[in-house]
């Protein structure tokens, strides 16, 4: 299995701090961020990001998008392709199928399907579920919200301190139901609720390379500060999609 190690992430941020004394010119709307070409040589694509890696500043800086996509991402991607060159069927069949049926993966790759495969399906939900222009819930999901958590507010308090417990590195998600009763669950490394058959509405990443550039140890900083970037237009999709049956990844 191929990953950016801690101390790859801290020579990026050295490199990082030596150019802040540049002039830097920021452009707040550019072009999506497209996947590069060699992390989807296979039946597993990076998609690329529907956003610039900028416009989410300043809650998750350009720089830790760039890294966080393109390199750990990218790695997860190509590694899976690597991984269906000696068993093809796991370019047949759908992402949440693999992953909710792990047993069946062959031993020698199990594990680092499990890892892959489950940071695939993470990030891929990650970046859709973020966005320059953020709002707040509304309509059924809303609903949901204060149904099962109280507010909305109650509902953050509760997902943060879930992210906060994560002994280190992990996700924090907001699981759905069919019928669709919300749920609060944190994993560890790239596991996924998919991987016990749930679905989720939403999750955000607490590896320290989402957000050490911009919050170094503050975990808990960074995340009340995600909330700001949170897409709630995606994630009411994502709610009738859970309620229809239809949701995947």
């Amino acid at each position: 299995m191929i990953n950016l190690s801690r101390r790859h992430l801290f020579t990026g941020a050295a490199g990082l701090v030596a150019t802040t004394a540049l002039p830097r010119i920021v452009f707040a709307q550019a072009a999506p961020t497209p996947a590069p070409a060699a992390a989807s040589d296979g039946p597993f694509k990076l998609p690329p990001l529907p956003y610039a890696t900028n416009v989410l500043e300043p809650h998750i800086d350009a720089k830790t998008m760039e890294i966080h996509h393109d390199k750990h991402h990218g790695a997860y991607v190509a590694n899976m392709n690597n991984f269906a060159k000696t068993a093809p069927q796991l370019g047949q069949s759908p992402i949440e199928t693999i992953l909710a049926d792990l047993a069946n993966v062959p031993d020698s790759i199990r594990v680092g399907v499990r890892n892959n495969l489950g940071g695939h399906a993470n990030h891929t939900m990650f970046w859709q579920i973020m966005g320059p222009t953020s709002g707040a819930p509304q309509g059924e999901v809303l609903e949901a919200i204060n149904r099962d958590f109280g507010s909305f507010e109650k509902m953050k308090d509760a997902f943060n301190a879930a992210g906060g417990r994560q002994f280190g590195s992990g996700w924090v998600f907001v699981t759905v139901t069919k019928d669709g009763k919300l749920g609060i669950e944190a994993t560890p490394n790239q596991d996924t609720p998919l991987m016990s058959g749930k679905r989720v509405l939403l999750g955000n990443d607490v590896w320290e390379h989402a957000y050490y550039l911009n919050y170094q140890n503050r975990r808990a900083d960074y995340l009340k500060a995600w909330w700001n970037v949170v897409n709630w237009q995606k994630i009411g999709e994502r709610y009738a999609a859970a309620k229809a049956g239809t949701l995947t990844i």
